[in-house]
């Protein structure tokens, strides 16, 4: 069984700043790519940004120059440093990785965590 725990949300002025964190655990026996998606009220799910596990980035535009991902791969832990935040940031932000398990370990399959949510206030 995999988990994916995030944590560091919460309520910020507009301008600042805030770091959130994933951690992956359980049965665990390689990680791909992990990454960071947002939903805000009434709209769909979007990519925020990704990093492979050689460290390559990806970044949706609207948080490029803001935004910084990174990974710790020892510590099975994506971060997601958050600066000039904006209220439209606001939303539910959710970590996800390609996960192969000790059981089934040629096949990466998605991994969502329960999602924390990030509030700007203007």
């Amino acid at each position: 069984q995999v988990q994916l725990v995030e944590s560091g949300g919460g309520l910020v002025q507009a301008g600042g700043s805030l770091r959130l964190s994933c951690a992956a655990s359980g049965s665990i026996f390689s990680l791909n790519v992990m990454g960071w998606y947002r939903q805000a009220p009434g709209k769909q799910r979007e990519l925020v940004a990704t990093i492979t596990g050689s460290g390559g980035t990806n970044y949706a535009d609207s948080v490029k120059g803001r935004f910084t991902v990174s990974r710790d791969n020892a510590k099975k832990t994506v971060y997601l440093q958050m600066n000039s935040l904006k209220p439209e940031d606001t939303a539910v932000y959710y970590c996800n990785a390609a996960i192969a398990t000790m059981t089934g370990r040629s096949t990466y399959n998605q991994y969502w965590g329960k999602g924390t949510l990030v509030t700007v206030s203007s």
